[in-house]
Order: C-alpha cells, then structure tokens, then sequence
C-alpha cells in the first residue's frame, strides 16, 4: 500500500502556522487518499532565545521584529485576525503571552497533534501563558496526556534532542520561514497556502508515488 509523509515544520506562536494548520485539515477533507497520509509535526522556534513570557503587547512586539510604527503593525494583526476567521480560528491578540516554546514542542514530541492543537488555541484564543510549566501540564492534560509523565518530561531532557533534530533538518532544507510543508521529501510548499494548492500538491505526489497498474 501506498502511504504518504506528509512533514510540517511550524511553530505553536505562529499565527501563520495555526492558519496553515486548518488549511492542510482542510486539504486532506478533499483527498480521496487521506488515510494514506502519515502527517508529522516538525519542531520550529521562531524565536530560541525567548523567555518563559514576553512584555508588552502583541502589537507592540510585532512593531519592534518588523521595525514598522504600531499602527502599521495593527493593520498587520488585522489581516491574520481575518485569515484566521475564515478557517474558523479566533484570534485574541489583545489576550496573547508569549514566550519559549521550546517545552511546547517537547510535550508535542511526547503527545503529537491533539497536543498541538490545544497548545495553539490556548495561545491564540484563549490568553495562556505558553512558556509557564504548570500552564503546559494543565493543557497537556487537557489535551489527554498522564500528568505523571507530562511533569516527568519537563523535569528532564527527554525529547529535546528531537526538538534540536527537527531545527537541524529546517535548516537543511533552508526553511527559513514556518508553516513549512514537505511530502516525501519530494516537494515542498512554504506559507499557509489554500487548502485547493496543499491538495494538488498531495495529488500530484500521489500520481508519481503510486505503482503503475498491470493490465
């Protein structure tokens, strides 16, 4: 049988990322080979030297990366604000912490997707704190993880040599900017593309990968 590795680098304070997330789902909705994706999530900081919680607000921090006035700024949040709204997602940026999130992607490591996304939510939507410990056991928990071996993970190093191997292999590939999609190491589609190119993609690759019929 023909499967498929379908590999996303992306990070869980990545507006982009949680935009590009819903379009992927929504890309796979439409792909009649959809259970034959194997679907990985790669780690990615966008910023490793964070600290466990940023000052000020999201504006403010977005205006000081870009070097743009805070009004400028603004008009940016806006637009991600209205990307996200018409794949369903609620963007509260007036509630966002941010912060490392390098334990983020370790819990990830031990949890996958469902840990993932309500990492993501709970950043975006809900105002967590995404570098607090006891904030990460309580959503990982949410999420269904045992909270033994969530705390067991954070109180050690476990996973974070997956989490550096992932952030190696990005920039192999010269990923220089998230969300990041790679299938089968054949193609690759930078950004939150539409659902309608991500499935062409998958199509295309199918077509190649699958094996010729015999008459």
């Amino acid at each position: 049988m023909v499967r498929m590795k379908l590999e996303v680098w992306s990070d869980v304070v990545c507006p982009w990322c949680y935009v590009g997330k819903r379009n992927l789902e929504l890309a796979l909705e439409g792909f009649e080979h959809r259970d034959q994706v194997d679907v990985v999530y790669r780690s990615y900081e966008l910023d490793p030297g964070a600290p466990p919680e940023r000052e000020g607000t999201y504006e403010e921090r977005l205006s000081r990366k870009y070097g743009v006035p805070v009004g400028q700024a603004r008009a940016m949040i806006a637009r991600i604000v209205d990307a996200g709204a018409q794949v369903g997602l609620d963007f509260r940026f007036d509630l966002a912490r941010a912060g490392n999130t390098f334990d983020a992607h370790r819990l990830i490591k031990l949890g996958g997707e469902p840990v993932k996304e309500r990492l993501m939510r709970a950043y975006f939507t809900e105002g967590e704190p995404i570098g607090d410990r006891e904030t990460l056991v309580r959503l990982a928990v949410d999420a269904g993880l045992d909270e033994g071996e969530v705390r067991a993970v954070l109180d050690s190093d476990r996973y974070a040599d997956a989490v550096r191997a992932d952030e190696k292999a990005g920039v192999e590939h010269d990923i220089t900017g998230v969300p990041f999609f790679a299938i089968d190491g054949k193609y690759g589609v930078a950004g939150a593309q539409p659902p309608e190119i991500l499935r062409r993609v998958l199509e295309r690759r199918w077509a190649e990968a699958r094996p010729p019929e015999v008459a």
